[in-house]
């Protein structure tokens, strides 16, 4: 057992798989393509972002794939149904769970006490985490993984653009949908793949960050700042994943981090483990004429994407990029149309006066990046930010201290929460006047109201005024693409 630095057993993450979980990993890949459709996968809690897109990629190979989930919300159940894998009826069903299923691969929303995963286990049927199956399928490539707390999937999506714009051919595994890439997963005989490192635990089984199953030959961490309190209670302890992840570089493999983080230096610089190099990265560009460039050996390129942190992501994604092969030349030019990932800084309309972002910020150091972000790259003009907490670590209490100055860029701020997200995720309830108090911002509405929030935002004056929505929810169901048209319209 592992001990956090209160002595507490809080969790076991560190710990290998049980034996009997070891036993039953596979590699797929080792049958024939002509065999696929001779294979069987079902997927329990199949509407998860990456789940669904593995299922629809596997089925794409040749597999026959089924799923099941209680709860499958847009764009996976519309993109489950376009490729004829969405489950009949919504639910566990372990009658769908037969002898004749070569894997499970199990899903974070489903519990260890899910009635498909009892059957799957009464018949010894072989079960994986989806990163222990991506794993398994890319042990002959070579693996670029990039891991952080805040970063990663602009990062892996800038990598993944520059190397399909220059012709590399490599598979992927990115946290949000790209424009020009069909799934946000891809499988194939490529000599490399490019993954997002989440740190987040990868299956009810198996309690290890996801970035601990991928051994990678180049890898990239962009910073720490603690998030996802309801698994690492405490800060050491998640500090420790990272320590580990740095420590599962392969002997010779390459380490680029991200040199002014305090916390990530200290484990760069206690770490013994032997790779071959260890480079720090920084932001160098310049604005002008309200446009990001790069100037690189007298030439200068213009960017689609701003801000510092963007800034600082397309210099570690240029690092792993040149150790692929790809020139200096070839990959800026390859980022002049780079426009981001879907909600990393989505524009989502636009007027004469006014620019409406989108993005997926939720933990207090992605927040205050982006709201920085957006306010250094017109000055000039009033920042109203919108900020939705919708995860377990945002809606812990103990976890609001902080989001202190957070939003302080901002000329005005609106908080939402949910009081039924907080009853679903059983974490005591607050008001919205300490939730206020926390965030210390000079201009704050907090509501639990979506109308509010709906009303508050139409009703703005967005003369010489941008508009910050932040959200891994959508606000209570507000239509946020209709209220950006509405508002630059």
């Amino acid at each position: 057992m592992i001990h956090d630095k209160t002595g507490v057993d809080n969790y076991t993450l560190y710990l290998p798989l049980t034996i009997d979980v070891i036993t039953k990993f596979f590699v797929i890949t080792s049958k024939k393509e002509s065999h696929h459709q001779d294979m069987r996968i079902h997927f329990i809690a199949i509407g998860g972002s990456v789940m669904h897109n593995l299922a629809i990629e596997l089925k794409a190979l040749g597999y026959e794939v089924t799923g099941s989930d209680d709860e499958i919300y847009e764009p996976s159940k519309g993109r489950l149904q376009a490729a004829g894998l969405l489950p009949e009826y919504v639910g566990w069903y372990p009658d769908k769970i037969t002898e004749d299923i070569d894997a499970i691969i199990l899903g974070m929303h489903a519990r260890k006490d899910n009635m498909e995963l009892r059957a799957a286990q009464k018949l010894g049927l072989k079960i994986y985490s989806y990163p222990k199956f991506i794993f398994e399928q890319s042990k002959n490539k070579k693996r670029v993984v990039i891991g952080g707390s805040h970063g990663k999937t602009t990062t892996t999506s800038m990598i993944m653009h520059a190397l399909r714009k220059n012709g590399v051919d490599y598979d992927y595994l990115v946290g949000a949908q790209l424009d020009g890439f069909e799934r946000m997963v891809r499988l194939s005989d490529a000599p490399v793949i490019v993954l997002e490192g989440d740190e987040y635990l990868s299956s009810p089984l198996d309690r290890r960050p996801k970035f601990l199953h991928y051994q990678p030959d180049i890898a990239i961490v962009t910073g720490i700042a603690w998030d996802h309190i309801n698994v690492f209670p405490t800060f050491e302890g998640y500090v420790d994943q990272f320590r580990l992840f740095i420590q599962s570089l392969e002997s010779d493999g390459k380490l680029f981090y991200y040199g002014w983080d305090e916390e990530l230096r200290k484990l760069i610089l206690e770490d013994e483990h032997y790779c071959d190099t260890k480079m720090y990265y920084a932001a160098s560009h310049f604005r002008e004429s309200g446009k990001t460039w790069i100037r690189h050996e007298g030439k200068v390129y213009p960017m689609s994407v701003f801000g510092k942190h963007n800034m600082e992501n397309l210099q570690a994604a240029w690092y792993v990029c040149k150790e692929l092969g790809v020139t200096d030349e070839q990959f800026l030019g390859a980022m002049e149309d780079f426009k981001g990932a879907a909600r990393r800084l989505q524009l989502l309309g636009r007027n004469a006066s006014t620019q409406v972002y989108w993005d997926f910020a939720h933990a207090p150091s992605k927040v205050k990046a982006t709201v920085d972000a957006v306010k250094s790259s017109a000055k000039e003009k009033r920042l109203v930010a919108c900020l939705e907490l919708h995860t377990f670590s945002s809606l812990n209490k103990r976890f609001h201290k902080h989001y202190a100055g957070t939003l302080d860029k901002a000329d005005k701020a609106i908080v939402f929460f949910s009081e039924h997200t907080l009853e679903m995720k059983k974490l005591p309830h607050f008001s919205t006047e300490q939730l206020a108090f926390a965030f210390k911002h000079h201009n704050i509405i907090v509501t639990t109201d979506p109308e509010t929030v709906r009303r508050s935002l139409e009703q703005e004056d967005y003369t010489n005024a941008d508009l910050l929505l932040m959200s891994s929810g959508n606000f209570g169901g507000i239509d946020v693409q209709g209220l950006a048209e509405k508002i630059t319209g």
